[in-house]
């Protein structure tokens, strides 16, 4: 039976974690969409790992109050691979599919990139943060579905200077700088990488591509500049295979 599942953040838990309030959106679906009633088990994760069977208590249209029963097993496990996944910033709803396939596809962390050639440009901070936001909500909502009890971050959109700078400064982390030039192919890539790392930055570009000075100062730092091969992908195509690929040969998709 498929599992009836609500997310939570930590601090919607009472400090014993005996009970726990579902507000807004879940509150909503699982009272007018699901048509549930006091007393009927459903589970809630928290997004940092944890999921519980829980029973209804209290149901209004607004709020639910639910006591948790037990803790339990997230109904799909975390890849051992902790990805990180940087992307150029894309238009429309390309970005949005990006964050929804990569949370099914086991990512830790989505961090959006401003890069020469990407395809749009934010107002200001505001607009910024409204996109991280609806980013956040679409992981949140794939983790719900895919069976994760982990929601991956969205980090606030960053440089592409920055993400070199900050991301090569972590030793523990393997950079990956997927380009459709100037490449090795990623298999000749693996083979230089220490196996017993399970932390990684993977960077995909922008339709545009990358510039000249972009490859150079990623490949300065030292980041490994890979390529997928001789077809030129769209970026949203390539940001979904590059997962892929990685959690097949360092993750747990087989």
């Amino acid at each position: 039976m498929t599992r009836r599942r609500f997310y939570a953040p930590p601090t919607a838990f009472d400090n014993k974690q005996d009970s726990v309030t579902l507000i807004a959106d879940e509150s909503r679906q699982l009272r007018e969409v699901l048509r549930l009633k006091p007393g009927d088990e459903v589970y809630v994760f928290n997004g940092d790992g944890k999921e519980f069977l829980s029973r209804i208590e209290e149901s209004r249209r607004d709020t639910a109050r639910l006591q948790i029963i037990r803790e339990v097993e997230p109904s799909r496990p975390e890849s051992q691979l902790q990805l990180t996944l940087a992307l150029a910033l894309l238009k429309g709803e390309k970005f949005d599919l990006v964050v929804q396939k990569a949370t099914e596809l086991g990512v830790t962390c989505i961090m959006p990139v401003m890069t020469k050639y990407a395809d749009i440009r934010l107002r200001d901070e505001s607009d910024a943060a409204k996109r991280v936001t609806r980013w956040q909500r679409i992981a949140m909502e794939a983790a719900k579905q895919s069976g994760r009890a982990v929601v991956p971050q969205v980090a606030r959109v960053i440089t592409f200077a920055s993400l070199i700078e900050t991301t090569s400064e972590t030793e523990q982390s393997i950079c990956l700088m997927f380009s459709e030039r100037d490449g090795q192919l990623l298999l000749q890539a693996k083979e230089q990488l220490a196996p017993d790392k399970k932390q990684m930055t993977a960077l995909v570009g922008s339709e545009g591509g990358w510039s000249d000075e972009e490859i150079a100062t990623a490949r300065a730092a030292g980041w490994a500049v890979v390529t997928l091969g001789g077809r030129t992908l769209r970026a949203e195509t390539a940001a979904i295979a590059v997962t892929v690929l990685l959690q097949h040969i360092f993750g747990d998709l087989v």
